[in-house]
């Protein structure tokens, strides 16, 4: 099966703006922040045109030490984002929340690339950053789960008189664990039948056979979901002693808007 890529011209393309315009129309006439998510939407398209100039030059380049650097950037930047929920600790937490995502999410793309896709070299940057960039955002959207419900679960069992604090923690993190997963293994439930992934379809429009486009995606849910359980447990075990501080009296000052709200009994 073969098929050219249809190509979008910029003239063709600004017609796609006109569904957000509409939402912001109905924002400003309800008296909503419309402002906002004009600023969102411009932020949008220039995030991406300029990383579509960054990844040509990416894909261009024959150096290692190059893609390497990339994906350092990647594990650094989704740790530190993954801390938002925990700023007080943030960057005693980093050095921990970094060596969960290398070690549950780098691993994970150590073997698709060598074990399942067996690149030679292993750096190819085509498929290298795009398979990071999934792998490294899953691992950071499941840590921030974990790490937030763990604090909350924390928080919501106070002092917990009868039971050992041994067994309090490792109960917040069974919870904080298995909530943080929700979302993926929904994913794992809903794909085929609810939703047809964006990388399975993407091979598709540009004429890849559905079947080697299922076993791609197949590829991407079981290293998206294995990468986000490795690294948020890898992380609540490693950072649970940090975590744990100042949660057990309740939810901090000004968490409120992030976190679980103070329950009192």
């Amino acid at each position: 099966m073969t098929a050219q890529v249809q190509n979008i011209t910029a003239l063709h393309l600004a017609a796609v703006f006109l569904p957000p315009l509409l939402v912001m129309l109905l924002f400003h006439r309800w008296g909503m922040g419309w402002w906002e998510l004009a600023q969102a939407l411009a932020r949008m398209v220039l995030q991406l045109i300029l990383v579509g100039y960054f990844l040509v030059f990416i894909f261009t380049t024959g150096r290692w030490t190059v893609v390497a650097g990339v994906l350092g950037v990647m594990m650094a930047a989704s740790s530190w984002i993954a801390l938002r929920v925990v700023e007080v600790e943030r960057r005693r937490l980093f050095p921990r929340a970094m060596a969960s995502v290398a070690a549950g999410g780098g691993s994970t793309l150590l073997l698709v690339v060598v074990g399942v896709l067996r690149l030679h070299p292993w750096y190819l940057p085509r498929y290298v950053i795009p398979l990071a960039g999934m792998i490294f955002a899953a691992s950071m959207n499941t840590m921030s789960l974990a790490a937030e419900r763990y604090r909350a679960e924390l928080a919501r069992a106070g002092d917990g008189e009868g039971e050992g604090e041994g067994l309090r923690e490792l109960t917040a993190r069974r919870t904080a664990l298995a909530a943080a997963l929700i979302p993926r293994v929904n994913s794992l439930y809903a794909v085929g039948l609810v939703s047809l992934p964006g990388m399975m379809t993407g091979q598709i429009l540009s004429g890849v056979s559905p079947l080697v486009a299922v076993r791609y995606q197949i590829m991407v849910m079981c290293m998206v979901f294995g990468a986000s359980g490795l690294s948020a447990a890898l992380f609540l075990t490693l950072a649970g002693p940090l975590l744990s501080t100042g949660a057990h009296g309740g939810v901090r000052p000004g968490e409120g808007a992030r976190g679980a709200p103070p329950q009192t009994g």
